[in-house]
Order: C-alpha cells, then structure tokens, then sequence
C-alpha cells in the first residue's frame, strides 16, 4: 500500500490547478476482499474541472504507476446534504 499512498499523494496535488479540494481521504481497515483500499472525497466546481483533472498531462504522465498500485477506480457523482 505504500505504493499507492505516494501515488495518491502525487495526483491529489494536481487538485488545485483545477479548482478542486480534497474533502476527505480514508482508508479502509476491515472488510470483503475486493473493497476499495483508499476512499476520497473530492469537491469540484464543475463536470469540466472533472474532465480536466483526469485528462491533466502531469496526472497521464504517472499512468504507469497507477496501473501498478491500483486495482480499479469509481468516480461516483454526489452532492451534499
């Protein structure tokens, strides 16, 4: 897991340049195998500000080491209440 930590801490830096903010960042202790091991909020202002986050040259150019240390990701649309 270390792998993925410094992974996620390298593009979760990039949040800023698109107007975003991390909210809430956790692991998770127990559970069924196939359960995320990293969980995060991330507030955005816009679909486009996703879009640019994701397709962010800096976040494509680690793409490697993301294929090493990440099993599968969700992004999931919420809004708060």
């Amino acid at each position: 897991m270390p792998d993925l930590t410094a992974y996620e801490d390298d593009v979760l830096a990039l949040l800023d340049r698109h107007g975003a903010r991390l909210v809430a960042r956790v692991h998770t202790t127990t559970g069924p195998v196939g359960q995320p091991t990293e969980v995060q909020i991330i507030d955005l202002p816009s679909e486009a500000a996703l879009t640019a986050y994701l397709d962010d040259p800096d976040r494509l150019a680690m793409s490697a080491r993301r294929d090493a240390c990440v099993a599968r990701t969700e992004v999931m649309r919420v809004r708060h209440v």
